[in-house]
């Protein structure tokens, strides 16, 4: 799950040195965009994953208030403009990352209309209800690359506007980040750069 979103930030947005994603908050607006810079087919399958995460979370608000579905978008936009990440299992997973551990929805339900795949990588970027979040973050140690890559890429979306939380909020996600985020992003050279960025900007809170 996601704390976190912020508006008003241009297309080419930089906060603090840092590259931030808040762009793609409206599907109507996004899916054009998404079309020109993936395959069709992936872009047909991230439309009804998107469709799919939409049904399922139905009112449901972040806890700022807006739209769940804004914290979904920014991850895929994460993972497309930023990354540049274009394979469809991943992008799938990134807009249904929530679905099981905020909803009724099942793993069982994503394999039933995306796959096996797919409903893996969601499944490994759930918190199980009876653990601790720690706990599961140490796990993601073991994940495959393409869920490490869906999971950096919905802590982004939730960091990149830490300012927006209470002060202990942002020293605490702060602290959690840099202790099992920032070593996972290791392996993947964009997401190193962006956590490097992200870490100076928010070097005060350590």
């Amino acid at each position: 799950g996601g704390e976190e979103t912020a508006r008003g930030v241009g297309r080419s947005g930089r906060i603090g040195g840092m590259e931030v994603f808040l762009n793609w908050h409206e599907w109507a607006a996004t899916e054009p965009e998404l079309r020109e810079l993936v395959d069709a087919r992936t872009a047909d399958d991230v439309a009804a994953a998107v469709e799919f995460a939409t049904r399922r979370h139905g009112e449901q608000k972040r806890p700022t208030g807006a739209p769940y579905l804004e914290h979904l978008l920014e991850a895929l936009e994460v993972l497309v403009r930023g990354a540049r990440i274009t394979e469809r299992d991943i992008l799938c997973a990134a807009v249904l990352h929530d679905v099981v551990e905020d909803t009724p929805c099942t793993v069982q339900d994503i394999t039933q209309s995306f796959g096996p795949h797919i409903a893996e990588l969601v499944e490994w970027v759930t918190i199980p209800q009876d653990q601790a979040k720690e706990a599961y973050l140490r796990q993601l140690t073991q994940a495959p690359d393409d869920a490490k890559l869906v999971k950096l890429a919905d802590r982004v979306s939730n960091v990149q506007t830490l300012r927006n939380l209470r002060l202990e909020k942002q020293r605490s996600y702060y602290a959690q980040t840099v202790t099992y985020i920032v070593p996972m992003a290791q392996s993947f050279p964009w997401f190193a750069g962006w956590y490097a960025a992200w870490q100076r900007a928010h070097a005060d809170l350590a």
